[in-house]
């Protein structure tokens, strides 16, 4: 089995392509359930899966795959958006709305205008005066 880190295609050429396949049949061989295929260009990854008769999920390895699988940050840009992956596609961003709700806290706390009254809860008095003893524990000041 290998792995590789970072962003790095798989099976670009046909002696990529063919330890691919090795390595998948050695791991269906070995017992494996299934095989993910993640960043491995599209006839590679359909080679496999033909090859195959256990279950290939696919993440960036196009639509030869038996199943797809997207990470959920990516598929709802809730990361940081710094790098944009070719195999993501987005069903929505809510990613910059969270930017956008995290900076306006910051700026509210910061001027201000966070917390407000509404969002502090009373003290329960007696009477109308506040207390003159212990507050808290401590003797008032």
């Amino acid at each position: 089995m290998l792995q590789i880190g970072g962003y790095k295609v798989q099976g670009r050429d046909e002696s990529e392509a063919a330890r691919l396949l090795a390595d998948a049949k050695a791991l269906e061989q070995a017992g494996a359930a299934a095989v993910v295929l993640e960043l491995v260009v599209e006839p590679a990854a359909a080679a496999v899966s033909r090859a195959l008769s256990i279950p290939t999920i696919g993440i960036g390895a196009g639509r030869g795959c038996d199943g797809q699988v997207l990470v959920y940050h990516d598929l709802i840009r809730y990361g940081s958006g710094i790098r944009d992956k070719r195999f993501v596609k987005a069903y929505a961003d809510v990613g910059e709305t969270i930017r956008g709700a995290v900076s306006q806290y910051v700026n509210e706390v910061k001027t201000g205008r966070f917390p407000e009254e509404s969002h502090a809860f009373p003290m329960q008095v007696q009477t109308t005066e506040a207390p003159t003893t212990k507050l808290y524990g401590g003797e008032a000041q």
